[in-house]
């Protein structure tokens, strides 16, 4: 199994590999100091690991491809098995390192590091051979001891199986990051189709009709068709002003910004085309694209409201984390007004907007709420949900 998501995995093992055997055979080398006569032996075999591994792992840091070749790695990695072979003369620590060894054949090789595996364990038993040979020990621990060379192979097939589970586990992530991508690119598709034919199409079909009947009414009726005419280029205007709104909520939008930022250029543009100071607390966070999209219409509904009807001094605006969402709140000191108990009320009562920004909250899986006093200004809260799973339903 080939790839960058095997190269991602094979370079996390490593590195976790290098840094565990490194812990291992320096904790057994350490031990020794009490048991050998020789302790500078000791100590050099403590500083070997410790520069090999600190190498290895700046090799590593600095060129994580290197795991894309496996072979060199795995040699050069024999040859400090060797040198801490000779500096420990087989003691446990050597051992210890061994397995190691072996893991990091089965990281790199996989299952093809098979004759790595049993080269080390050749070695592994003439050392052993060697000790006995040397040291003379009891039967139970011969047994203990000629268990040693196979750590190696262990080790190693273990880390094989590992390698292989985490390459499959990223690329099960990849897959899912990117049908998410997917199906979140198709979602803004639809929500863009939506917004073009509930404005901009809608716009221009009326211009169309107004331009069809112009060329009858300028023979017949003139005064129809000068009234054709400045519907045609009221209809334009009109079309064109809608559009260029689509496409700066759509720079809003764009995975790379903050929100915040966002809702931060959208109050200050308000601010400097109304002269009303808005002041902000906008707390960082990543709704989805569809909420996004809401919110920013709801707040520049509500302060277009503001602009028109509030005659207010200044505006606060709040964006915040819920436990599940989003709280955006929009404030000013106006005149307020008294608030009708029934949506249908504000209907009557000419308040389009509201009804359109608490549809907007529905759609994004929230809901709106206005706090309204005569002479006492308006708030506009809209709380939104996305960590339930909620889908825009719109």
């Amino acid at each position: 199994m080939n790839g960058p998501d095997r190269d991602v995995a094979a370079a996390a093992l490593t590195r976790a590999v290098l840094i565990g055997r490194a812990v291992a055979a320096m904790a057994a080398a350490a031990a020794g100091l009490l048991l050998v006569d020789d302790p500078a032996r000791v100590v050099a075999v403590l500083a070997l690991i410790a520069v090999a591994t600190a190498a290895q792992l700046g090799v590593l840091a600095r060129w994580p491809h290197v795991v894309g070749r496996p072979v060199v790695a795995v040699v050069a990695d024999f040859l400090v098995l060797f040198a801490v072979l000779a500096v420990s003369r087989g003691s446990i620590a050597y051992f210890c390192y061994a397995a190691g060894a072996g893991a990091l054949g089965g990281v790199l090789l996989g299952l093809r590091a098979l004759p790595v595996w049993a080269a080390q364990a050749a070695i592994g038993y003439t050392v052993i051979a060697e000790v006995l040979h040397r040291t003379d020990p009891p039967p139970e621990l011969t047994a203990f001891v000629v268990a040693f060379p196979m750590a190696g192979a262990l080790a190693g097939v273990g880390a094989a199986v590992a390698c292989t589970a985490l390459t499959r586990q990223l690329e099960l992530s990849a897959r899912l990051v990117a049908s998410a991508q997917r199906s979140a690119a198709a979602s803004e598709r639809a929500r863009l189709a939506r917004e073009l034919h509930d404005s901009v199409s809608k716009t221009l079909r009326g211009v169309s009709l107004a331009a069809l009947a112009l060329p009858s009414s300028l023979r017949r009726q003139p005064a129809l068709a000068e009234h054709l005419a400045g519907t045609v280029a009221a209809g334009a205007t009109a079309a064109a002003r809608q559009a260029r709104e689509l496409l700066e909520e759509m720079r809003l939008d764009v995975a790379d910004r903050d929100f915040a930022s966002g809702v931060a250029e959208v109050c200050a543009a308000w601010s400097a085309a109304t002269g009303i100071p808005v002041r902000t607390a906008l707390a960082p966070l990543d709704p989805p694209v569809y909420v996004c999209h809401e919110l920013n219409r709801i707040l520049r509904e509500a302060l277009a409201n503001v602009a028109r009807h509030a005659h207010a001094a200044r505006v606060y605006v709040r964006l915040a984390p819920t436990r599940d969402g989003a709280l955006l709140a929009v404030a000013d000191d106006g005149v307020g007004f008294a608030m009708p108990r029934e949506l249908h009320g504000l209907q009557s009562a000419g308040h389009f907007g509201i009804v359109g920004m608490t549809e907007r909250a529905r759609t994004a899986g929230g809901a709106l709420s206005i706090d309204s006093i005569p002479g006492a200004g308006t708030t506009v809260t809209a709380r939104v949900a996305w960590a339930l799973d909620l889908v825009p339903t719109r």
